[in-house]
């Protein structure tokens, strides 16, 4: 009986860099408009930090290193010191995530790895509250 391959990552279990771009391009689609968080971003790098938070997730997940190879290590805290990242914001960053998340279908995103990827965004939005 021939065994099914299994995937070497999440990255590549659900659909690589397709799934991300859905997943950030959702995500930014609500912050340009946002009270919130919106105002954090330079409105002339609407793409770059769109680009940024695609490479950080799909190099976390197993996928290319684009990230590093583009920016050196992540470190979140660090490039996120600027903003100010208190418990409305990090509420909203979750709420917009998890619309955005919510739009991509269980055949590409099956619950396991939704909860791993949302338990992940929770830890990390938690970990940049400075504020």
């Amino acid at each position: 009986m021939p065994s099914e391959k299994q995937p070497a990552s999440v990255y590549e279990a659900i659909g690589g860099m397709e799934t991300f771009e859905k997943l950030v391009h959702g995500f930014y689609a609500q912050v340009r408009n946002d009270d919130v968080i919106g105002p954090m971003y330079p409105d002339a790098d609407w793409e770059g930090a769109e680009e940024r938070l695609k490479w950080f997730l799909v190099q976390y997940w197993g996928g290319p290193q684009l990230f590093s190879e583009n920016r050196g290590h992540p470190r979140l805290r660090m490039r996120h010191a600027p903003y100010p990242v208190d418990q409305k914001a990090h509420d909203r960053w979750l709420e917009l995530m998890g619309n955005s998340l919510a739009e991509i279908d269980e055949q590409t995103i099956p619950p396991a790895y939704r909860h791993m990827i949302w338990d992940h965004m929770q830890r990390v939005a938690q970990m940049l509250i400075n504020r």
